[in-house]
């Protein structure tokens, strides 16, 4: 745990703030939505996010260290909301780290893991460190052949926002090195991918599940060629 006097203000206030607005019937509520994943607050979005704002007033850009300070102790709380705290923190400030905040940003993919944090994570996090050190898509590639269906999600999920920088190669290889998985949610995440990518160019991706219908789950079919015309 990185020592950070910012982490120290931040999470001081923010269990401050947050728990006396807990809702008890809202949480449970919450809790049986996300599957018994975690104890919820019960925050709604909107209140969650005006009262991190209060949190933040007044607070310093943070460096890589309090980032990962940050999130990591958010981790440690019991309750849902402050890793979701922790998620839009670290959404806000991906420029400030380095290639060397991969091994947290996996650590929180692995710990407590549910698609709640984990897309958000995958998407705006570990895609934009990748982004900006394209040098860590070989770390990619050993995600993606990972047993964690979480960290193979994520893989699948990183480039989600990279539209024209998408590396088709590894998208595409991918998505066929996992068409086959049992999970669920890696089946969806590999139509989730291609969906979004169809965007950019739905040729490719028909073309894709063209070549490959014969072992992608007919959900990641079904995903895939939304943005295709079916």
């Amino acid at each position: 745990m990185p020592r950070s006097a910012l982490a120290d203000t931040v999470v001081g206030r923010l269990t401050a703030t947050y728990a006396p607005a807990a809702d008890p019937v809202r949480a449970a509520d919450m809790r049986a939505y996300m599957k018994d994943i975690a104890p919820f607050l019960g925050l709604a979005s909107p209140v969650r996010r005006d009262l991190a704002r209060a949190v933040l007033a007044g607070t310093p850009r943070p460096d890589e260290a309090d980032c990962a300070a940050i999130a990591l102790r958010c981790w440690e709380l019991p309750e849902r909301e402050y890793q979701y705290f922790a998620v839009d923190y670290l959404r806000r400030h991906v420029k400030r780290c380095s290639s060397a905040f991969l091994p947290v940003a996996r650590h929180l993919v692995t710990t407590r893991s549910w698609w709640d944090t984990v897309d958000a994570l995958a998407a705006h996090v570990v895609g934009g460190l990748v982004a900006a050190d394209p040098g860590l898509r070989t770390a990619m590639d050993e995600w993606i052949e990972d047993d964690d269906l979480w960290v193979a999600r994520t893989a699948l999920l990183h480039q989600l926002r990279f539209k024209d920088a998408t590396d088709t190669g590894r998208l595409f290889a991918y998505c066929a090195r996992q068409a086959r998985h049992p999970d669920f949610f890696v089946r969806k995440a590999i139509g989730w991918c291609l969906r979004e990518y169809a965007k950019t160019d739905p040729d490719a991706v028909r073309d894709f599940v063209g070549r490959h219908r014969d072992v992608l789950a007919p959900l990641s079919v079904r995903e895939a060629l939304k943005n295709c015309g079916g």
